[in-house]
């Protein structure tokens, strides 16, 4: 039998990621006893903390101790609080926990921001991994030896599970089912509480967000022209020059600042300006497009379906809806 542990970090952790784990893979493993056969896991939610308590109080763990656990086969990392420092100092003892766990044959899944104390371990460098998009970037800055897509649902590599954000944590216990008990059972799962399973990235709700903290007063400038010219032809050569700084060091600046090259930065910006009038209003794709400087009707909907992994008119069709009370 699998010993499957859903790890409790010291500090914040995701109620639901934890509880929804747990609820799914407990259906699973029933699921798989009433077809007649021997139970596949044994789940226990375990830290090194007696107790943590939530949502200001509202609910509370009681979680085995860790140091009981004689082994375990999967470990679940669940999403942890934004303050990231502060989890990481916190639960030192549990990142080496994690680490040994790995090393003596166990697999590791991470939920969403869980993603950071599987990267404190040492065992994603190297590797790819995905996380909630909003914390992408944080984790670039902390971990700039892995490559994280925040475009992907779910990473898979040399036993090491990862997952976007929020409640995509779904879709990765479902993979989890059906990598351990088999497809059957994952699409009875995927019925009982009613998951997507053909859900595969989380890049239709990403939401850019222009990193301006970076402190490089010149580039600072280069995103607030970009930003109030996206109608016309910008040049960057033009803006590099006017900017005084040659057009090499202007990109080498420009992606350690930024994340993104100009180019994909002006494109990212377009995309969500006609992300929003896409979700908002009844204008056609043609006077999207215009609106937001495209005059190539092939390139914005190439550059729009890059970024969101929808077409324009697929991304219309699933936020532009009429809410079914009115």
């Amino acid at each position: 039998m699998k010993q499957v542990t859903i790890v409790v970090p010291e500090g914040y952790a995701n109620l639901a990621s934890i509880v929804g784990s747990f609820q799914i893979l407990t259906r699973a493993n029933d699921y798989w006893q009433r077809m007649g056969n021997r139970s596949m896991m044994e789940i226990r939610i375990a830290g090194f903390v007696p107790e943590l308590k939530l949502d200001g109080g509202f609910f509370s763990i009681h979680p085995v101790n860790i140091k009981e656990l004689k082994r375990t086969d999967l470990v679940i990392i669940p999403s942890v609080s934004h303050e990231y420092d502060r989890v990481l100092k916190n639960n030192k003892e549990l990142i080496i926990w994690i680490r040994e766990q790995y090393k003596n044959g166990a697999e590791i899944a991470s939920i969403c921001t869980g993603a950071f104390l599987l990267a404190a371990t040492g065992l994603l460098d190297g590797k790819t991994c995905s996380t909630h998009w909003n914390a992408a970037d944080a984790f670039k800055r902390l971990f700039p030896n892995i490559d994280v897509h925040a475009d992907k649902l779910l990473t898979v590599e040399e036993g090491i599970y990862t997952n976007g954000g929020a409640y995509s944590f779904l879709n990765l216990i479902l993979f989890l089912v059906e990598k351990h008990f088999d497809r059957q059972t994952a699409i009875f799962c995927s019925k009982v509480f009613q998951i997507d399973m053909e859900r595969g990235s989380q890049s239709p709700f990403c939401i850019f967000q222009a990193q301006k903290n970076h402190g490089d007063e010149l580039i600072g400038k280069a995103q607030t022209y970009i930003e109030e010219n996206l109608t016309g032809k910008i040049s960057f050569e033009h803006l590099a020059s006017k900017l005084a700084i040659s057009r090499r060091n202007f990109d080498r600046r420009f992606i350690k600042a930024v994340g993104n090259t100009p180019v994909e930065y002006l494109q990212r910006v377009k995309v969500e300006l006609a992300k929003r009038a896409l979700e908002k209003g009844r204008k056609s794709i043609f006077e999207v497009m215009n609106e937001v400087g495209y005059s190539d009707d092939k390139a914005f909907r190439e550059v729009f379906k890059k970024i969101t992994g929808l077409s324009p008119l697929d991304y219309r069709a699933k936020f532009n809806k009429t809410p079914a009370w009115v």
